[in-house]
């Protein structure tokens, strides 16, 4: 678990005539993570050709998006919700298959260009009722419609006759037609239309023997019935929209098995391609390489042999035997060796960097460091228990979809319970102590009203929990950077470095001193020679690391001459690298007190609100009014959302920059071997 798994590289060598059954055994075992072998090392690629996929991958993808694009019309997700089998995979005809999905597109392609055309109408006549809304009156509009460009107010009169087929021909636009005087055979009607369907409307106009009138005193109270009209027909637009949308989804849902079936033969069409990808071959075979966990080895080295009828040629290796071999560096795939419980902490690990192939996997150690942090800075058994719950909600409503989501969810969880523990430790409920303290009252610590003989009775108390912890973790740190720093073979970094030997004594030494001057009030301090042993010593050795360095890379770089100016670059490297170590780990140290503030700001926070509900009641010993209740109802939310997210937050900063930067050894590559269940 804090290593990440042992891998195997294996070359093979299979006849073209197996080439099919071994992709097919590759792609269901699903724990190959392919390298082109031609990267192995030099010399190769001349011998050998790259092995082209028999699919267009171009055309799978582009035919595959389509239809999760359709299947989305009615929220279903296909890579979610379907599971690869490889006795699905069968040859695909892709032309066939591209015009199975045309003939979806060409019937939904009436019904868009329906919903489109109504869009259209929609977004006008809104346009029409927001320059209406600016008039007080319609007479008032009228007279300064030239401010308005887009918007033509006519009144005018047409034979009664005409009248239906003059309304059935304005509704093709987006027009308000109202009647408002019949006098013998002719109608007065006001129309309101947009000034860029003036060509269209004038023909109607002169089709039906419009006549232009003046304005007439009755139009001043329609503004109300113009409003209704147009309030009247985009409702009825959108009910059409409403309804071809239905259409649609019908359309989709009705072909929603074959779309499945389909979208999973692509899919399983495209990792067949991709395994494809990575083969080479010669006249007469195929050769592909990769890497995969060593406790894998037997099961695939069982199914190749199988698929091949023992026709076949295995090489297997571990990473040095490879480095051996190829002459080359080995950028070795990382597969992680978490249990499932820690994923939401190998998510945040893999956020930062994916540690190098044979380092330290930090995941346990996160776990641990985070949720302690996460406990100093929010410890309230009430609180925690409404993150946890709300955690768990969140998570349980992500329980068919996989993923940093769901992750994050169970993260939050996490945080909620260590919160209920840490305020059982501290004797806070919703910053109320209901129960006496396990360890120590947080409130009264803070505030001054510890008990005599408690085990932290103020503010320096709980700032010196944070300054141990805090060097704890950096120690650890330390330490873990020194099994990295073996196992990588690194022997020069291993002693003159900063996170070495030498740098790790200064800051353990350094510890040492401060904690014995403060027991005198920093009146006291040790021994001089003793100070020379511990601090000065290892301070001095640093000196000889620069002439080491330009010895040893003076074998590689002859060309690198000794002059004057190098004795200078040593003793200014010397100094830099001094100051470095001092002043460095002395503000990681100090970095932790934040952990303390938080904490402070926390207790401090619901102090706070309990006041001013007591406030709210009249004064001290006076019962809680209903508006104290509502303070502190919103107090505590604020509390748990603000104070939550800051606790989040500063324990992944202090993980990222004051624990990994002793350690961490980044830039790996993640194992990602094609896969059925890579839902990418």
């Amino acid at each position: 678990m804090i290593f990440p798994e042992k891998m195997k590289h294996l070359i093979a060598v299979v006849l073209d005539h197996d080439v099919d059954e071994v992709t097919r055994e590759l792609l269901n075992l699903s724990l190959l993570h392919f390298v082109s072998i031609t990267d192995l090392g030099e010399g190769l690629s001349s011998r050998l050709k790259t092995s082209s996929p028999l699919m267009n991958q171009t055309q799978i993808l582009d035919l595959k998006k389509r239809i999760e694009t359709y299947l989305a019309m009615i929220k279903v997700n296909p890579a979610e919700n379907i599971s690869l089998d490889i006795k699905d995979l069968k040859s695909i005809d892709l032309k066939a298959c591209e015009d199975e999905i045309n003939g979806l597109s060409d019937k939904m392609h009436y019904v868009r260009e329906q919903q489109k055309h109504i869009q259209q109408e929609i977004l006008k006549l809104e346009d029409i009722k927001r320059q209406m809304d600016l008039f007080g009156d319609i007479r008032t509009g009228m007279k300064s419609s030239s401010r308005f460009s887009f918007l033509n107010m006519q009144t005018g009169t047409i034979q009664r006759s005409f009248t239906g087929d003059f309304e059935t021909a304005m509704a093709e636009y987006p027009t308000v037609v109202l009647k408002f005087e019949k006098v013998e055979n002719q109608t007065h009607i006001f129309l309101i239309s947009l000034k860029r369907d003036d060509p269209m409307i004038h023909k109607i106009q002169d089709k039906y023997h419009w006549v232009d009138v003046e304005i007439a005193d009755e139009l001043s109270p329609m503004k109300e019935d113009v409003i209704s009209d147009l309030d009247a027909k985009l409702l009825k637009l959108r009910e059409n929209q409403e309804k071809l949308l239905k259409q649609s989804m019908e359309m989709v849902h009705d072909q929603r098995k074959r779309l499945e079936e389909l979208w999973t033969n692509l899919k399983l069409n495209e990792l067949y391609g991709r395994i494809q990808a990575y083969y080479s071959k010669t006249d007469r075979t195929m050769l592909f390489s990769g890497w995969l966990p060593a406790q894998a080895q037997k099961v695939l080295e069982k199914a190749l042999l199988k698929a091949t009828k023992n026709r076949c040629y295995l090489e297997w290796s571990n990473p040095v035997e490879m480095e051996r071999k190829t002459h080359t560096k080995q950028n070795v795939p990382v597969k992680f060796n978490n249990p499932l419980l820690l994923r939401p902490f190998q998510m945040l690990v893999q956020n930062y960097d994916t540690p190098k192939y044979g380092t330290i996997d930090p995941t346990p150690f996160v776990a641990v460091a985070y949720l302690i942090m996460f406990g100093l800075m929010f410890g309230d058994v009430g609180h925690g228990f409404i993150l946890f719950i709300a955690g768990f909600f969140a998570w349980f409503s992500q329980r068919k979809h996989a993923g940093g989501t769901r992750d994050l969810m169970q993260l939050v969880m996490y945080c909620g319970l260590i919160a209920i523990v840490s305020g059982f430790l501290f004797g806070s409920y919703f910053g109320m102590p209901w129960f006496p303290a396990l360890w120590f009252d947080f409130h009264a610590a803070i505030v001054g009203h510890a008990p005599e003989g408690a085990t932290v009775r103020d503010v320096f108390g709980i700032l010196k929990i944070t300054i141990y912890f805090g060097i704890s973790v950096i120690s650890l740190g330390l330490v873990l950077n020194w099994v990295n720093l073996v196992r990588e073979k690194k022997w020069f970094n291993l002693v003159f470095t900063k996170g070495g030997i030498l740098g790790s004594w200064m800051y353990f030494a350094g510890i040492w001193v401060c904690f014995y001057a403060a027991e005198s009030n920093f009146r006291l301090w040790p021994d001089g020679n003793l100070l020379f042993w511990i601090i000065f010593l290892p301070a001095l050795l640093f000196i000889i690391k620069p002439p080491l360095e330009f010895l040893l890379h003076s074998r590689k770089h002859p060309e690198k001459r000794f002059t004057v100016m190098t004795l200078v670059d040593w003793a200014m490297e010397w100094i830099v690298e001094m100051l470095e170590i001092f002043s460095g780990y002395l503000a990681n140290t100090l970095s932790f007190m934040r952990v303390a503030g938080l904490g402070i700001a926390h207790a401090y926070m619901m102090i706070a609100f309990f006041q001013m509900a007591q406030m709210a009641a009249g004064g001290p010993g006076l019962p809680y009014s209903i508006w104290s209740y509502v303070i502190l109802v919103f107090g505590n939310i604020l509390v748990i959302g603000l104070e939550g997210l800051s606790a989040g937050i500063q324990s992944l900063r202090l993980n990222y920059y004051e624990f990994f930067s002793k350690y961490f050894s980044g830039s790996g590559r993640a194992y990602e071997p094609v896969s059925l269940r890579n839902r990418n």
